[in-house]
């Protein structure tokens, strides 16, 4: 026990990006949570970014799944199980094992995902199993596998710490895995240099040597490029070339038949020859070279061939299996990488192993059953789509949330609608998923979990339990276990603890690997059930010495003759071109401190306010073509969906284009859903969906009046009024913004429905001249609800008003301030710039004005920019307006 009777912290694994970080965790009473990051995990060393800095606060129980479902009716785990037996049991019955399918996470644990992928591939006898991480790494695993032989990443982060150059490809490292970030800019302090490749001038961009804001969909162009320049310029490593690789004759004839002058190259990635040079003058010069990519290029119709035209350049110079070179995909989730290890794609088999008959005959050998697939599944987008046309008869979804994430996703919707049987594994009880599913079964989070993740360098860490299983929510690879027993398959799945899986899957890698096969944990496999527990991070390979940091040091790919494949790719234009009637690319991706469908991220408040609304980024230009307000609220259409958000007009943004965050969700802004605008081209080899080019057009929305609503609890659109409504969590209360089309009859219905009667004191303060309602209802002194509504003119600041949620008591003059919004005198905090410390813009500027004039003075003044690092792009491109400011004044 840790001092006053606490339990002594638990040393778990962050369960947000595949950064991996180690935590430590102290739980305490009402499950209490305090987290740091562990100071000896060799991914982290103690850093935590926001969101794992906020894990306390994810880990409540309010919203959670505790209890089995059939219907809207609780039912014990037995009658849940079989429901779930029989309806997969009479489906393949009737229609054939490849009439049902698994959709699965990776957030699920690397046990989770062995259990999974057996039940589906080894005795149901379909290949028809896949995950979401389809949406983020399935082009840069089959980049592997044709360069390499198998997925198989050949770097690890110390080569962050020890390269010269980083080239960030599609990365935006500074929001999606800034404790990486942090780490690199430690090296940067001793000279590193960076180089960003993105349509979008990124936080990432903003502290760059060199960037790049190439035009969409012409990466292969430009690394095309990069490999004739050097062949020309003498930047070929003619003996590793030699010594290790096939194809560079193919390669080079490939090359010829295009225009490789600067010029050429310059004009077709909308860059100016100066940039294209520099860029390829670094890379040629610079032996210790990572190149960092991951959503940018993976998420393409063209992603595989993106990702082999970073491989091949980094092959032909040599640049690879060194210290500090290493062409570097990072995942995106937590154990992305431990689902593609253990078979969760439906592209492959398990354990590294394909459908070759050798492989399946080796995994039937070891699993002890007949009926292994034959063939590769659906991948995930025609997955729902044969759930859609009826092929699919039966799914069962996993710790995912299908109807937000995936492309085209109202087709998803319909898909699921029409299903006759859905499954849905979850932690949570409403998720836009959920509402789908005939069988809900409660899962464990994170906090609760035990077993194992691996992270984007090969690294093996342990999720262990902080709390115990609240209600009836069990581990994922228990139900999955239950479920094929109940299905007859009792033998396969004994399992009694996530020992026993995780020992079997590390002896599926050694079985019959004569070392031929890189994915290897045999060692592994002996673990006790104690050595289990206290496992430390390791990095696959593991042999008898321990883990292995780097792959390929002196070549040995894994392909028949050892060496690796150089790949010609052609450029290619956009899957579906801009035209006259939709002028724009439509660009998705991450905010800083949310993550995916925000059914943690949204459970924390403080993660809630940097970035609390649905926003579309367009360049001034754009917005004044097409009559865009900044501010105001802009409808973006596609061919497939629409959606309504505020206009945000930064020139960070490329001409031409539009980005759209794609986190919100039914539960937080309906009308904001990103992924339904979102056209499903996939590319052709990895089925990767198409997120980052979809042709859209904007218009202004035009709305007629807007308001807020402050409430203690969540609050749904009210029915039958045709509202643009968003929600943002705030401590202790939830500000609902919404706008509408009507006039004063939609107004007066909005406020009815909002401010209905109740019990308390009801304060207004309307001016009908204006337009204008302002209403609130106290309840022992304290506010229960406070609406305010106007057609002209702005709204109040909703930070003051939230903040009186928090307050035991309102004093008279916080009463009579209410519904103004401000006390005499009172400020809020400003737009939240610093989330791990709740720093906003008042309190930064006031810090710059009294002399912080660098980032480390704006930290000691504020604390902003000390802990995770994510908001210190922010806070330079803060003092460099400021110094931009002064200059003007100066003059």
């Amino acid at each position: 026990m840790a001092d006053g009777g606490l339990p002594s912290p638990v040393k778990t694994t962050c369960p947000y990006c595949g950064v991996g970080c180690g935590v430590a965790g102290q739980a305490g009473e009402a499950r209490g949570l305090s987290v740091k990051g562990d100071q000896a995990h060799p991914a982290n060393f103690g850093r935590l970014c926001s969101k794992g800095t906020a894990l306390g606060s994810t880990v409540h129980l309010q919203g959670r799944l505790l209890h089995p479902m059939i219907g809207d009716r609780a039912v014990g785990w037995d009658e849940a199980t079989a429901s779930v037996a029989d309806a997969f049991s009479r489906t393949i019955a009737e229609h054939g094992p490849d009439s049902v399918a698994f959709y699965v996470s990776g957030q699920l644990l690397t046990e989770d995902y062995y259990a999974a992928n057996k039940l589906m591939k080894g005795f149901i006898g379909s290949g028809n199993i896949d995950t979401n991480s389809r949406l983020c790494m399935a082009s840069a695993v089959a980049a592997h596998g044709q360069a390499f032989g198998a997925d198989l990443v050949p770097g690890c982060y110390e080569d962050l710490d020890l390269a010269d150059l980083v080239v960030f490809s599609g990365h935006n490292a500074a929001w999606t895995h800034p404790v990486l970030f942090r780490r690199m800019e430690q090296a940067r302090a001793r000279g590193q240099r960076w180089i960003v490749i993105d349509p979008r001038r990124t936080d990432t961009a903003e502290g760059a040597d060199l960037f790049l804001p190439l035009a969409p969909q012409t990466d292969v162009r430009l690394w095309n490029g990069l490999l004739a320049w050097m062949d020309r310029n003498g930047g070929i490593d003619r003996a590793y070339v030699a010594a290790h690789l096939n194809g560079f004759g193919d390669l080079r004839r490939v090359l010829a038949a295009d225009d490789q002058s600067l010029q050429a190259i310059a004009q077709d990635c909308g860059l100016t020859s100066d940039s294209v040079l520099a860029f390829y003058a670094a890379f040629a010069e610079t032996q210790k070279t990572v190149t960092l990519f991951s959503m940018g290029a993976n998420q393409s119709a063209q992603g595989v061939s993106k990702g082999l035209a970073i491989l091949n350049a980094h092959l032909a110079t040599g640049k690879i299996g060194k210290p500090g070179a290493a062409p570097f995909s990072i995942t995106g989730q937590p154990n992305a990488m431990g689902g593609r290890e253990t078979g969760g794609m439906a592209t492959t088999l398990a354990a590294h192993m394909g459908f070759s008959r050798a492989d399946r005959e080796r995994v039937a050998a070891f699993w002890k059953t007949p009926q292994v697939a034959p063939t590769p599944g659906l991948k995930a987008v025609e997955m729902f789509e044969a759930v859609r046309d009826g092929r699919i008869k039966a799914i069962w979804i996993m710790a995912t949330n299908p109807v937000v994430s995936l492309p085209a996703a109202s087709r998803v919707r319909e898909a699921l609608a029409a299903c006759p049987f859905v499954a849905v594994s979850d932690v949570m009880a409403d998720t836009d998923t959920l509402a789908f599913a005939h069988v809900k079964l409660p899962a464990l989070a994170w906090g609760e979990k035990d077993g194992t993740v691996t992270n984007s360098e090969r690294r093996i860490s342990r999720q262990r339990p902080l709390f115990a299983a609240p209600g009836e929510a069990r581990a994922d690879w228990r139900i999955v276990a239950d479920v094929a027993k109940a299905m007859g398959y009792r033998e396969g799945f004994g399992w009694r603890r996530p020992a026993d899986v995780f020992r079997e899957y590390a002896a599926l890698t050694r079985f019959e690997n004569d070392g031929a096969r890189i994915l290897n944990l045999g060692p592994l496999s002996e673990l006790s059930d104690a050595g289990y527990e206290g496992l430390e991070p390791v990095q696959w390979p593991v042999g008898p010495d321990g883990g292995t940091a780097r792959l390929f040091t002196e070549g040995g790919f894994q392909t028949p003759d050892g060496r690796a494949n150089l790949k010609p790719v052609k450029p290619q234009g956009p899957a579906r071109p801009v035209d006259a009637d939709y002028p724009l690319a439509l660009n998705t991706g991450r905010m800083r401190d949310h993550w995916h469908t925000m059914t943690r991220t949204g459970l924390a408040p403080e993660l809630c306010r940097h970035s609390p609304e649905p926003m579309v980024e367009i360049h001034p230009a754009d917005a004044a073509r097409f009559g865009i307000a900044d501010g105001e609220l802009a409808r973006i259409e596609t061919r497939v969906g629409h959606a309504v958000v505020t206009a945000k007009l930064t020139d960070r943004q490329r001409p031409g284009g539009i980005f759209l965050p794609m986190h919100w969700t039914n539960a937080f802004a309906p009308s904001g859903r990103c992924n339904p605008l979102v056209e499903p081209f996939v590319d052709p080899t990895s089925g990767q969906p198409e997120f980052k080019h979809t042709p859209a057009r904007v218009g202004p929305y035009g709305e007629a009046w807007r308001g807020f609503l402050v409430t203690r609890e969540p609050q749904s659109p009210p029915d039958g009024l045709d509202l643009v409504w968003r929600r943002t969590p705030y401590d202790g209360c939830h500000v609902h913004e919404f706008a509408g089309l009507g006039g004063l009859g939609e107004r007066e219905a909005a406020a009815a429905a909002l401010m209905p009667d109740g019990e308390g004191e009801a304060l207004a303060m309307d001016d009908p001249a204006r337009g204008t309602v302002r209403r609130a209802l106290l309840r022992d002194g304290r506010p229960e609800r406070v609406l305010v509504v106007t057609e002209m003119g702005g709204l109040p600041v909703r930070g003051w008003i939230a903040d009186r949620f928090l307050d035991e008591a309102l004093s008279m003059t916080d009463r009579a301030a209410l519904l103004a919004g401000r006390a005499v005198g009172a400020r809020d905090e400003g737009a939240i710039v610093c989330a791990c410390f709740k720093v906003g813009t008042h309190k930064l500027t006031a810090a710059v004005a009294g002399g912080a004039g660098t980032i480390e003075a704006l930290g000691a003044a504020t604390g902003a920019g000390t802990n995770c690092g994510s908001c210190r792009p922010e806070l330079a491109r803060m003092l460099r307006t400021q110094s931009k400011e002064e200059a003007r004044h100066a003059a």
